[in-house]
Parts: C-alpha cells; structure tokens; sequence
C-alpha cells in the first residue's frame, strides 16, 4: 500500500468517532507497525489534519472536523460487510487487502448505531491462513488479465497429465470453491477454462496480446451463455 493511500484511510478510520481508535487497532487492519502509525499520525498532525491523542491512548479527530455520513439502511450495510469479509476469504491477498481497506472508509463515514450494526453482522467467511495459496495464483493471474499478458501454463488436468499452454487470460470466476480462468488457448484455438490449482507453473513471455472482439472477452461470455 502507498504511504498517501495509508495517510488516507487512518483519516477515514478516525472520521465519525466518539471514542479514541487505539494505534494498536489502526496497525492490525492496515498490516503495518505500531511505529509507522505513530509516525504517520505525528505527519498528519503536523500537516495540519486536527487528530488529537497520544500513543498509548489512541487517536481521534477533533470535534467539527467529520463529514456526513453515508445514507446506508441496515440491509445494504450487511450486504457491503458480508460482501467484503468472503472478498478478503477468497478474492485472494491482493483483492482482499483492498476489501479490509473499504470496509474501513465506509465504516469511518457511518454513525455510530449503523457502525455498531455492521459489526454485529453474523455471516462470516473466515480467513485462513494459506488459504490462497491452496486456491493458485490467484493474484498473479489478475493482474496478467489487467495487463493483457499472454501467459504460458504448465498445466495438469483431472487425470494429472500435465500440457504446456499459451494463453490469453480474459476472466476469473469463483464457484463456490473454485476459481476458474477463463481464456483463449492457442493451442486448441477456442476458448478454455482452467482451475489455477492445477497450473503446475506460470512462465511470462513478456508479450502482451491484441484486444480482438472474436476472442476477446465478449466472445467468451457469449459462448458461456449458450452451452
């Protein structure tokens, strides 16, 4: 996460409070040390950002220096906190860093029988540790789709024989319990989907390939639509 982006969301976090946020509390949900909080809030202080406390204590923002609050009813403000917990169960390291980081800003804007609500939701989607890692390179090819990077795999499938694959990755869909990829093969020239599971191994070509509208994402879905 960038320091700017931190600066940001331990302002949000600190907006709508009546009770001091402990650093220890503002650490754990951004995945960073007790000294960088101190030291960022202390920058923020001397920024001119009105937030009041000590280590120790805990930190708050001034009277008078809130926003207005999102206009959520209780039904949708459990859609967003169920939503976020199973994106940061299975959406994967990179997505569910981003779903803790939302939950955060929305939570910091809300009053405080609403924040109290979002907290006492009971459906959960536990996060367990390597978790990710037994589901494949998740992150990794999210970010190859973003990137339209052309991908070699080296891949199992059900009977464990393992085929090199070029491919163009278009899309990931959860299941359930499953992740697929779907995409482009070249080497069967049609489109495929793959469990990141069983790739064995992801070698980049350092290529990217071209957007075109007969294999492209559109094509996919269309093709999904009608099996």
């Amino acid at each position: 996460m960038r320091r700017a982006d931190r600066l940001f969301l331990i302002i949000h976090a600190l907006r709508g409070r009546r009770s001091a946020l402990p650093a220890r509390s503002l650490a754990e949900t951004l995945g960073v040390s007790l000294r960088t909080i101190y030291r960022d809030v202390a920058d923020l202080q001397v920024s001119g950002v009105p937030i009041e406390g000590e280590a120790g204590v805990g930190y708050m923002l001034r009277k008078g220096a809130d926003i207005p609050p999102l206009m959520f009813n209780a039904a949708e403000l459990e859609a967003l906190v169920v939503g976020t917990r199973f994106v940061r169960a299975f959406g994967g390291e990179r997505l569910g860093v981003a779903a803790r980081a939302a939950l955060l800003k929305i939570e910091a804007v809300l009053p405080p029988d609403l924040r109290e609500r979002s907290r006492r939701t009971r459906i959960f989607a536990p996060v367990i540790p390597g978790r990710h890692e037994t589901r494949g390179p998740v992150d990794r090819l999210h970010a190859a789709i973003e990137a339209r990077e052309l991908l070699l795999l080296d891949y199992r499938d059900g009977d464990d024989r393992v085929t090199a694959r070029e491919v163009e990755p278009l899309c990931l869909a959860f299941w359930g319990g499953v992740w697929t990829l779907g995409a482009w093969c070249r080497l069967r020239g049609d489109f495929r989907n793959f469990r990141p599971d069983r790739i064995a191994q992801i070698r980049e070509t350092g290529r990217s390939f071209d957007d075109d509208p007969a294999r492209g994402l559109d094509a996919y879905l269309r093709q999904v639509d009608t099996c």
